[in-house]
């Protein structure tokens, strides 16, 4: 992957004149590579990485498996590209294995995830069959530690 690309994932809030030094680059050359990344779709948006757990939200999140028949014309991508236009699906991935498609979707509690597999998801022509579960706590996301890094915890031993 092109280094500037990484330097953006890490933090994508560093200013040109930084990514210019570490990269041994013109900032002007960052400034234009970073808009043609853009222009291309290669980068598709910028976001903060939360620490949901807390900002007290009320918000569940579910990882679906989905088993799909794939369709003649489209194969996968015209059912996966249906679901993920839903916009309780906020991630949506085509898998090898067991299933087919793995979905993150959110909603305000469990009864609105679950009616959303049961009413919209599970009754779309070519869904198979789900597996839904919710997701309780969060420890890294994105590769970011969600716990804060506090004393040891570990036990001391002693003799």
């Amino acid at each position: 992957m092109d280094q500037l690309l990484k330097v953006l994932q890490m933090n994508a809030l560093e200013s040109r004149e930084n990514i210019a030094r570490m990269l041994g680059l013109p900032a002007d050359e960052v400034a234009r590579r970073i808009s043609d990344f853009e222009a291309r779709g290669i980068i598709r948006g910028y976001q903060a990485i939360l620490n949901e757990d807390q900002l007290n939200l009320d918000k569940v999140t579910a990882v679906i498996e989905v088993k799909v028949t794939p369709q003649r014309e489209g194969g996968f991508d015209t059912i996966a590209g249906r679901i993920a236009r839903f916009p309780e699906v906020k991630t949506a991935y085509l898998m090898s294995g067991s299933y087919d498609l793995l979905l993150f979707v959110e909603g305000t509690n469990l009864r609105e995830v679950a009616a959303f597999v049961s009413e919209r998801l599970s009754s779309l022509e070519g869904v198979l069959s789900t597996a839904t579960h919710f997701m309780l706590k969060t420890y890294k996301r994105h590769g970011i530690l969600m716990q804060q890094q506090g004393s040891d915890e570990r036990l001391t031993v002693t003799p």
